[in-house]
């Protein structure tokens, strides 16, 4: 009997994804509850396990395929046994990723007659929008989905090229005289990067983002860290990082300027009385900000131990959405690839967003006039002009500047 394996329920407001990889090929045994298929949403990656044990008799969407909540990834023969398998299919890795770029391949050789994209199939709920918001001919547009059904892709597709025409008309490209060639590679874009790109790009448009600066002299820290470290790990079984203190420092702040910890929603203002951070990781795929709940009623082991764990998931691809949806204010250190100064972006609907920088021995006057070298790292506040004054921002980051340079009373709550 022929099972279908049908695309899940991807999590609230996500209704689409990309195949990203198959993990068994067409003829293969398979095994209930086993991963079969990643799919790429606009945030996570998912894996979509297998209902029954038999055998994977065919693989309906090929990587890179577009498919909507609902859509038959493949068939499985519930209880069959597989056979000798074929020579395409030894691997499944390597199948899927033949029978992707055979498809892919076939789609740009020869586009679906425009015809089948509106009139043989049902145009899914993501295109059809898009065709209706911008007045388009669906029979115009080139279609690449299977068996020619129009995706929301090639909707976007098509009106890329459409903005990119006249331009390229008026002005030709300065490398218009090289000839294409070995020297060039052109890679699609994930779901997750464009996720990223329209965020960003979003963030820009409609909020009044402005940064201000400050610095701070790490020494408290790095004593503090240095004099705790051992007692501190054998009593909680993690170490004392960095991040635990600045996410503790950003909660005391947050408290003294509840406004940024707010988000504007249509015409009000709403001030949350819970600190949910969001830790900005870079992943394989991208960045991610998994959001660390409640912190103002975690310990420093408590932070650092879900830091931990959420950068481990990360860099395995394991976060969920959930896991990365409803935080009110981020921290973000790009500290750690070596940037000494930069302006972060705001993570939409928040307003505002801490940037960590690397440390880094400089001359300092202090308070007694001599001069010494100290480790100080920059700091940024980029926050939401609609929302939060120039006053208050400068306060907050002062507020942050001091809890790090007296960190002994940020630990006072861990008994050490």
């Amino acid at each position: 009997m022929a099972i279908e394996l049908t695309v899940p329920q991807l999590g609230e407001s996500v209704s689409e994804a990309t195949v990203a990889k198959w993990l068994k090929a067409a003829g293969e045994a398979v095994v209930a509850d086993e991963p079969l298929v990643e799919l790429e949403t606009d945030k996570v990656t998912v894996e979509v396990p297998c209902p029954v044990s038999g055998v994977l008799s065919e693989i309906v969407a090929a990587e890179g395929a577009e498919v909507e909540v609902g859509a038959v990834l493949a068939l499985i023969e519930e209880g069959a046994t597989a056979t000798a398998a074929p020579a395409a299919a030894k691997s499944g890795k390597a199948a899927s990723g033949a029978a992707a770029a055979a498809g892919k391949a076939g789609a740009a050789k020869a586009p679906a007659p425009a015809a089948a994209s509106g009139d043989s199939f049902p145009v899914p709920p993501g295109a059809r929008k898009l065709i209706e918001e911008n007045r388009l001919d669906p029979a115009k547009i080139p279609a690449t989905g299977k068996d020619g059904r129009l995706t929301r892709e090639d909707v976007v597709n098509s009106m890329d090229a459409a903005a990119r025409a006249p331009a390229a008309a008026s002005a030709p490209s300065a490398t218009a005289a090289r000839p294409a060639g070995d020297r060039e590679e052109r890679v699609k874009m994930t779901r997750l990067r464009r996720a990223i790109a329209q965020r960003l790009k979003g963030a820009q448009d409609t909020a009044a983002i402005l940064t201000t600066f400050n610095e701070v002299d790490m020494t408290a820290i790095l004593e503090t860290r240095k004099r705790y470290k051992d007692v501190f790990e054998k009593k909680h079984g993690v170490k004392l990082g960095f991040m635990s203190f600045f996410v503790k420092a950003c909660v005391s702040a947050l408290k003294d300027i509840p406004a940024i910890n707010a988000e504007i929603d249509g015409d009000e203002i709403v001030y949350k009385n819970h600190y949910d951070i969001g830790i900005a990781v870079g992943g394989p795929t991208g960045l991610v900000v998994p959001v660390v709940r409640d912190c103002d009623q975690l310990s420093f082991a408590g932070i650092e131990a879900k830091i931990i764990e959420y950068g481990n998931r990360a860099r395995d691809g394991k976060l969920t959405l959930e896991e990365m949806s409803g935080g009110t204010f981020t921290v973000s250190n790009g500290g750690v690839y070596g940037s000494l100064l930069s302006t972060p972006i705001l993570n939409p609907p928040q307003s505002g967003i801490l940037g960590m920088h690397k440390t880094q021995m400089r001359p300092v006057v202090l308070p007694d006039g001599s001069i010494a070298a100290r480790p100080m790292m920059y700091l940024a506040l980029s926050y939401d002009h609609r929302i939060v004054d120039g006053k208050e921002a400068v306060t907050f980051l002062v507020h942050v500047k001091d809890c790090l340079e007296d960190p002994v009373r940020l630990l006072l709550e861990e008994g050490i």
